[in-house]
């Protein structure tokens, strides 16, 4: 068990917006969080890393490798958020400074995170960039150079540059065209094939669900309603809020050589 979340709820001075949310993640695996947008699934993903916004409460347990994130000291956390669990989001360009290089950004994350060495740490932001297929010489671009498919890539290539343990993939492919969205989640299941990380997917496309995920939870309103093996939540749903959500999700079918032809393409 890499990830256990025991009766997790978040709550403002107003409401509670997460209710005693329990799931668990298993080392290695592709666990998708499914809901409509408001169910409170990146609230929850922000509750794991402690990164809520100020005016929020998280109670109960988030374990992370036996460690109980909600009680760690910022400091703590922080120095596990990016090592060991680490995060690619749905506003991937607001994840780059403007006026920094995309060295740079790679270059900071690593200092950051202990790396001390010039030599290992350019050998591995080299590595990291050709294994998402794009090359040293935009190293020296500045983030508005970059394509957006370019960005999206080297936003995969930063939170796994130090070899994770749990990526949390939050709505990573909403902003993205099909074609774009599926080359992404091709390309983070080579990673983790690779790395041997797991994946927390939040989304509410159940097209990438059904090629991806091993196991299923189904939030709405701040609640799971329902989990289980992908088997068993695609062809057996139990929950109405499920089934209407399966039933309404569009089924389009993918070419083959639009992941396997695509998937190292560089975007001009």
């Amino acid at each position: 068990m890499i990830l256990s979340i025991k009766q997790l709820s978040v709550r403002s001075r107003e409401r509670t917006l997460i209710h005693d949310v329990s799931l668990s993640v298993q080392k290695g695996e592709w666990f998708a969080l499914v809901g409509q947008s408001g169910s409170g699934k990146s609230l929850l993903s922000q509750a794991i890393g402690q990164m809520l916004p100020p005016n929020l409460q998280a109670d109960g347990q988030i374990l992370f490798q036996r460690q109980d994130l909600l009680k760690l000291p910022s400091s703590q956390a922080r120095s596990i958020r990016g090592r060991r669990l680490s995060y690619t989001f749905q506003d991937y360009q607001g994840s780059f400074t403007p006026f920094r290089t995309l060295g740079q950004h790679f270059d900071e994350y690593q200092k950051a995170h202990g790396e001390a060495s010039t030599g290992v740490r350019k050998k591995q932001t080299i590595e990291a960039l050709q294994s998402v297929g794009l090359e040293e010489h935009l190293l020296s671009r500045y983030p508005f150079q970059l394509s957006g498919g370019q960005l999206q890539r080297a936003s995969i290539a930063i939170a796994l540059l130090l070899s994770p343990d749990l990526l949390i993939a939050d709505e990573v492919t909403t902003a993205l065209d099909s074609v774009s969205g599926h080359r992404i989640l091709q390309l983070l299941a080579d990673k983790q094939r690779q790395t041997g990380c797991a994946i927390l997917f939040i989304t509410h496309d159940w097209r990438h669900v059904r090629r991806y995920a091993q196991r299923i939870a189904v939030m709405k309103e701040g609640e799971i309603v329902e989990s289980g093996s992908r088997h068993h939540i695609l062809d057996q749903p139990q929950h109405d809020y499920t089934r209407q959500l399966i039933q309404a999700a569009p089924v389009l079918p993918v070419p083959k050589n639009t992941l396997s032809a695509g998937l190292m393409e560089v975007e001009q």
